[in-house]
């Protein structure tokens, strides 16, 4: 690990990353917020990226989700990050 405030690669925060049976799938499909509980891909998975938002609960988290431009095509994956 690098030291040094400004230092490239310095880890500003890390938690461990949650299990997947604890996601929660979101995509809408023709104006429709479809929600199944669990990971979507039931094969090896692949992290396109990630948006770490603060919500109170789950159906926050769903209700931003919903309003990601991937949900309406693809599938947005809900997690909690355990603190």
């Amino acid at each position: 690990m690098v030291r040094g405030d400004d230092a490239p690669g310095r880890v500003r925060q890390r938690r461990a990353a949650p299990a997947g049976a604890d996601a929660t799938s979101v995509r809408v499909r023709s104006g429709e917020t479809l929600v199944s509980d669990g990971p979507f891909a039931e094969t090896k998975d692949l992290v396109g990226g990630f948006v770490l938002v603060e919500c109170r609960h789950l159906d926050e988290a769903i209700e931003v989700a919903a309003r990601h431009p991937v949900a309406r095509h693809g599938i947005v994956e809900v997690r909690p990050v355990w603190e």
